[in-house]
């Protein structure tokens, strides 16, 4: 029997139409109004219609891609299809994935990221921060170069997503400068990403204060399930240590090469990206080859995923 995980995506997933195809499908449109009630806006009609431009800003990018994953996991579970062992999500992900362990209660993550969101907006002022994805230079010589480019501004790794992709954050001029270091240091590729704030870097720590004392009021539940985090690439049991891993989560780098090198060391051999797109699933092909991925984004992948899962199981 192969090992099964379930990997939720983060921000950069989320597209005009995703989960298009599940429209007429019951268990998806309730999820979608639940969430709807409470964000006091229609929140499928925003993810199929836009503005695409609102879609993208943060607070509202947010609880769209976390209830999209939702969405897709109810209608796994009401197929009662093989259940995973791990659960492991990228960046906000994370937080989908503690909705689908039991450990955060759905609704109270709807409101708490539309809030962590909001908060990641108000902690950096407009143009002052960047985020770029360096392809093709060892994490050492990333890690060394933002050191060496730092002077008094914010500017550090943010996400380790596979061998020879690491995105850097921090204040813009900074970071523009790692990006002209990197290119003379021989990078294949240097990017400057479209993002509206700069996450994962030390200019998210009033964020993360603020964040903090939201999930100070929250009930965090013992997983029912599996969930390595984003931090330490651990699975922690103690929801006091869930909540501080959640808060760290927001100023230190993710560590998804570790976090997928985590599941390889038990035993997964499946991976099934719950979430619009199959970003995740092409990163873990690069990062541990032997883990099969299948994403759950359209009609077609998903049953392909389904019976993909059946047959080896």
């Amino acid at each position: 029997m192969d090992t099964l995980a379930f990997v939720f995506p983060g921000q950069g997933s989320q597209a005009l139409n995703m989960l298009s195809a599940f429209s007429e499908t019951p268990i998806v449109q309730q999820t979608f109004r639940e969430a709807s009630a409470v964000l006091d806006f229609d929140l499928w009609q925003l993810c199929q219609k836009g503005p695409e431009e609102k879609l993208n800003q943060t607070e509202f990018t947010q609880p769209a891609l976390l209830t999209s994953s939702i969405a897709l996991w109810r209608l796994w579970q009401e197929q009662q299809l093989p259940q995973p062992t791990y659960l492991a999500g990228h960046s906000l992900g994370e937080y989908s994935a503690l909705v689908c362990a039991n450990s955060l209660d759905f609704i109270d993550a709807v409101k708490l990221v539309q809030k962590r969101g909001q908060f990641m907006q108000q902690a950096v002022q407009k143009g002052q921060g960047a985020m770029a994805a360096i392809i093709g230079l060892d994490d050492a010589l990333i890690e060394s170069i933002c050191a060496d480019n730092r002077d008094n501004d914010v500017l550090a790794p943010a996400n380790f997503n596979s061998p020879g992709q690491v995105v850097i954050a921090g204040d813009k001029v900074a970071v523009e400068r790692a990006c002209t270091a990197c290119s003379e240091q021989g990078a294949r590729k240097v990017v400057m990403l479209k993002v509206s704030v700069p996450s994962h870097c030390d200019l998210m720590k009033i964020a993360a204060e603020k964040l903090a004392e939201e999930i100070a009021q929250l009930t965090i539940k013992t997983p029912s399930i599996s969930v390595i985090n984003n931090v330490a690439y651990k699975i922690e049991q103690e929801p006091s240590a869930i909540s501080a891993a959640l808060v760290a989560q927001l100023y230190q780098p993710v560590q998804w090469v570790q976090t997928v090198t985590q599941l390889a060391k038990y035993n997964v051999s499946l991976a099934i990206e719950c979430g619009p797109g199959k970003v995740l699933s092409g990163l873990n092909k690069r990062i541990v080859k032997t883990i099969k991925g299948y994403s759950l984004a359209t009609q077609d992948s998903f049953n392909q995923a389904a019976d993909a899962v059946t047959e080896e199981n």
